[in-house]
């Protein structure tokens, strides 16, 4: 597994860990790096720290693009693994697209449900064929 791989593995489940608390990911990121647990990739506080500073855009983007679906009523793995995969899209360009989607079809492949790779490869897809018309 890449040092990417790794990280989004990481941010994932600190972005899931701190839904579940109802606290926020930001907060437990520095808890955990000021306890000395925290990530040693750097990366990882990249994705967490982007994801929330992002997170309005971004739901509002998934939640366009999730036909028939809420956030709420989406598995909680699927709906911060989207939310990584769009904040790569938009915002780190370093990360082409098609790697975006597949680490983040990786991720619920191991982590969600039987149906989830085809949900988020679908939502991911779907948003990816009209990102040039995303304000």
């Amino acid at each position: 597994m890449s040092a990417r791989s790794k990280a989004r593995k990481r941010a994932l489940d600190i972005l899931y860990a701190s839904e579940m608390r109802s606290e926020s990911p930001v907060d437990a990121l520095d808890r955990s790096l000021a306890d000395g647990e925290g990530p040693s990739n750097a990366y990882t506080g990249e994705l967490v720290r982007g994801v929330w500073e992002h997170r309005s855009r971004i739901d509002e983007i998934l939640s366009t693009y999730s036909e028939g679906w809420t956030l709420a009523r989406m598995p909680a793995v699927d709906r911060n693994v989207l939310r990584l995969g769009l904040y790569e899209m938009l915002y780190v360009s370093d990360v082409p697209d098609a790697v975006a989607v597949s680490e983040s079809l990786a991720l619920v492949r191991d982590l969600s449900t039987d149906d989830s790779p085809t949900f988020v490869n679908g939502v991911l897809g779907n948003i990816m064929r009209h990102k040039d018309t995303l304000d």
